[in-house]
C-alpha cells in the first residue's frame, strides 16, 4: 500500500508540473507572472505537496524561479538567453552528427527508440508528427504547433543520440526556447515569416541517410532562429 500510494503522488506531481508547463506554453501564465503552492493546490484541487514538487520540478527545468518570500514566478527569459539557448542547441545536435557521420560517409543505422520498433518504422512515426508539426506552422496555428514539434524534436533527439541524457538535455532547451518564443510570435504581425515548418525535409534526410543535409536544414534552422532573435533585440534599442 505505501508503495501505490508513493506512485499516486508521483504521478499526480507529473500531471500538475505537465499541466503548468502546457499553460506556460500557452501564453496564459505570462513571464514574471506570480503564483504560490496554495493558489495552485486550489486550482487543481490537490494537497500542497505534490504541487510544491511539481513547482520545485520546475524550478529544476528553468522555466519557474522561487522566492521563499513571495512563492513562484515564471520565469523570464531575456533575448540573449534565447540565443544562448541556440547556440547550445546547435552545438549539441552538429556533435551528434559529427559522431554519426564522419566527413563523407553516410548515416549508419541507428538504434530504435524502443526495443520493439526498427529505425524504419519509428522515423514513420517521428515523420507523422512532423507532417502535423509543418501544416499548424504553415497554417499559423501556434497551439498546436508547439505541441506536435515538441513531441518531434523529443522522439528525433532519442532515434539520433541514442542516449536518453543528450535526448533530455536537447529536450529542455526546445521547450526553454518555446517559453521564450511564445508571448512575441503571439504579437507577431507576419507570424508565418519566422514559424519553422521543415520537420518533413529533416526526417526525409535521416531516411535516406543523408546526414550533410540533415545538417544543412538543422543548421539553416538555427540560423533563422538567431535572425529572429536580432529582429527582437534590434525593436528594443
Amino acid at each position: 500500500m505505501p508503495a501505490s500510494g508513493a506512485v499516486t503522488r508521483n504521478t499526480l506531481r507529473q500531471q500538475i508540473a505537465d499541466a503548468l508547463r502546457d499553460e506556460v506554453l500557452a501564453g496564459r501564465l505570462q513571464p514574471g507572472q506570480e503564483f504560490t503552492v496554495k493558489q495552485i493546490a486550489e486550482q487543481y484541487g490537490v494537497s500542497a505537496t505534490p504541487v510544491r514538487e511539481a513547482l520545485v520540478d520546475l524550478c529544476a527545468q528553468g522555466l519557474l524561479d522561487s522566492d521563499q518570500h513571495r512563492g513562484f514566478r515564471v520565469h523570464q527569459y531575456s533575448v540573449d538567453d534565447y540565443r544562448r539557448i541556440v547556440e547550445a542547441r546547435m552545438l549539441v545536435v552538429d556533435g551528434i552528427f559529427r559522431r554519426h557521420a564522419p566527413p563523407a560517409l553516410p548515416l549508419p543505422p541507428v538504434p530504435p527508440v524502443e526495443p520493439a520498433l526498427g529505425v524504419g518504422v519509428a522515423l514513420v512515426s517521428i515523420r507523422r508528427r512532423g507532417e502535423a508539426a509543418a501544416r499548424a506552422a504553415r497554417g499559423g496555428d501556434l497551439d498546436i504547433l508547439i505541441g506536435y514539434d515538441i513531441r518531434f524534436w523529443r522522439e528525433l533527439g532519442r532515434l539520433v543520440a541514442a542516449n536518453d541524457y543528450i535526448a533530455d538535455f536537447l529536450h529542455r532547451l526546445r521547450v526553454q526556447a518555446w517559453v521564450f518564443s511564445v508571448p512575441y510570435l503571439r504579437s507577431e504581425r507576419d507570424v508565418l515569416g519566422w514559424l519553422w515548418s521543415g520537420h518533413v525535409d529533416l526526417v526525409d534526410a535521416l531516411t535516406r541517410s543523408d546526414a550533410e543535409a540533415a545538417v544543412e536544414i538543422v543548421r539553416n534552422y538555427n540560423t533563422h532562429s538567431l535572425e529572429w532573435a536580432d529582429r527582437l533585440e534590434s525593436r528594443t534599442r
